[in-house]
């Protein structure tokens, strides 16, 4: 029998940790949005780097701006924004509950748009970034809470890429997780075009309120493989991973 190297059995001792199987994915999701934001908050700070991009990228879409764009996204971001959004959202949750007679899933989404709109109002207050100038803005004057970061796309970001997560991790086809994904990406950047082309937004704001969704969507994906983890109730679908180490790795 061949002896096995340091890799393979480095992979072998991870695939028999089931809580850090479980772990390890929400964890690299948080990172990745910490480092995004991180890098766009330093880039405002410094007045450098990316933020550089913000007032070329401002231009070009407020002078590219026509009657059916405008029309199309200020109702996008509309329907993305603190009146209709929340709505929405509630919707869903209690529609998903109902029809599917679980709650694990639908409290687990709501959390999320509630601790990421926390997030999105603290580090607004606390960045206190000023809005393009007013002249740049669809409806001057219409928006007066800091820019940094963009609450419309975290919002969005945040409730499309948890709800993806959480209907996908259930399937077991790589199919559905390509279309959700992509469904949610198509949907984030959308919005994101959104409040830049219409004047509230720098590209910075945007791209921060991003990294910020991800990381909130690693913290749901933490809780729910923990969960998991401990064991589903009938009413939930089975997930599309398992705890148990895959059959075909030494060990098992």
């Amino acid at each position: 029998m061949p002896a096995t190297t340091p890799v393979r059995r480095a992979v072998t001792w991870y695939a028999h940790q089931p809580v850090l199987r479980a772990v390890v994915p929400g964890v690299l999701l948080i990172g990745l949005g910490v480092l995004v934001f991180g890098a766009m908050y330093d880039a405002v700070d410094e007045r450098d780097d990316f933020s550089l991009l913000d007032r070329p990228v401002l231009e070009f879409l407020v002078a590219a701006r026509n009657d059916v764009a405008t029309s199309l996204l200020a109702g996008l971001t509309f329907i993305t924004g603190p009146t209709v959004l929340p709505i929405v959202v509630l919707v869903v949750c209690l529609v998903w509950g109902r029809v599917r007679r679980e709650w694990w899933r639908p409290l687990l989404l709501a959390g999320a748009m509630i601790g990421s709109t926390l997030l999105s109002l603290a580090v607004k207050g606390l960045v206190a970034r000023p809005r393009p100038p007013e002249e740049t803005m669809y409806i001057p004057g219409s928006e007066t809470t800091g820019s940094f970061p963009s609450g419309h796309t975290i919002g969005t970001a945040t409730f499309l890429f948890v709800a993806a997560y959480l209907v996908a991790s259930r399937s077991r086809t790589t199919r559905s997780v390509v279309g959700w994904l992509l469904l949610s990406l198509v949907g984030v950047t959308a919005v994101a075009l959104s409040r830049l082309y219409l004047g509230y937004h720098f590209l910075t704001d945007v791209i921060a309120a991003t990294g910020l969704a991800l990381a909130v969507v690693g913290v749901v994906t933490v809780v729910d493989r923990l969960h998991v983890l401990h064991g589903l109730p009938r009413s939930e679908p089975d997930p599309g991973w398992s705890p148990q180490p895959p059959r075909n790795l030494p060990g098992t």
